[in-house]
């Protein structure tokens, strides 16, 4: 397959990279969001203006942007994926969205004769360098199984999770659990600190205990050395998962109060920190009161 992408960010790089490396022919979007292109390039990647022209040069499109609003511009706006997009191709949506929003693009995608999957992604650009990505996958079993050689260039572990919106409903559900957990041992540890507590001791007792896990081993560079590297994961970015949650959550009618807390810490944490404040500074964040 010919393959186009549009989002060559953080994480796309590294999908992008291990395409080419597997031999693929690549077009990417020229976009002032990307990482630079020039290696992609050397290796053979091709870059152009306009979804338009990338969509009508490819067989399957992976989407790799910021989350729905991004996902619908780019599929339906002036100059999208969709005017170019040719009967039979395919598209990938790698990035996090809202599934009702999902779902609605998978229709109008089905509607020009092409088809759609959603394949959202966890773990972080380090294993998306090392093509090491899991994918949450949403959309007919089939088509996942035509496209799964592509999928496997950049992802260890593929999951298929049920229909169109499935794959984005169990991303969110994922990045809820997942940062709620980091945003409760962050404040906890800021209350560590507050209250003259050693983070060498906060680290060693939760470790050995029932606060032992991933959420604390991602804090803990952070914790004893002041070190992001454990989670290089924009508080800005958290806060919109979880804002995402709480829409996917208000249209399941399911209860939501934990996660509204775990927003309202976020958004309060975002505010503070600004749009460059990474998750493992929470904890500095929160310590201010």
């Amino acid at each position: 397959m010919k393959i186009g992408m549009v989002g060559v960010g953080m994480m796309g790089l590294g999908i992008a990279s291990n395409l080419v490396k597997k031999g693929h022919e690549l077009v990417v979007l020229e976009h002032p969001g990307n990482q630079p292109l020039d290696g992609l390039k050397a290796a053979g990647a091709v870059g152009v203006a306009t979804a338009k022209e990338l969509a009508a040069r490819v067989d399957l499109v992976i989407l790799v942007v910021t989350g729905s609003p991004q996902v619908e511009a780019v599929l339906t706006g002036a100059g999208g994926v969709l005017e170019g997009l040719r009967p039979g191709s395919i598209v990938v949506d790698c990035s996090t969205a809202i599934p009702s929003s999902t779902q609605r693009m998978a229709q109008i995608v089905s509607q020009v004769g092409s088809r759609f999957l959603d394949a959202p992604m966890t773990r972080t650009p380090k294993e998306a360098a090392e093509g090491r990505l899991n994918l949450l996958v949403g959309g007919d079993a089939a088509l996942l199984e035509q496209v799964r050689p592509v999928l496997a260039c950049f992802a260890e572990n593929i999951t298929h999770v049920g229909p169109v919106g499935a794959g984005h409903g169990m991303k969110l559900l994922h990045n809820y659990v997942s940062l709620g957990m980091v945003t409760l041992v962050a404040e906890a540890a800021a209350c560590a600190q507050r209250s003259g507590v050693a983070p060498e001791a906060f680290v060693e007792v939760l470790a050995k205990g029932g606060g032992g896990g991933i959420a604390l081993e991602r804090l803990k560079p952070y914790l004893l050395a002041q070190d992001t590297s454990g989670l290089r994961f924009s508080v800005a970015n958290a806060a919109k998962d979880l804002g995402y949650y709480e829409t996917m959550a208000t249209d399941a009618q399911a209860r939501r109060e934990v996660a509204s807390a775990v927003l309202s810490t976020l958004k309060s944490a975002l505010a503070q920190g600004g749009p460059d404040a990474l998750v493992p500074e929470l904890v500095s964040l929160l310590a201010k009161g």
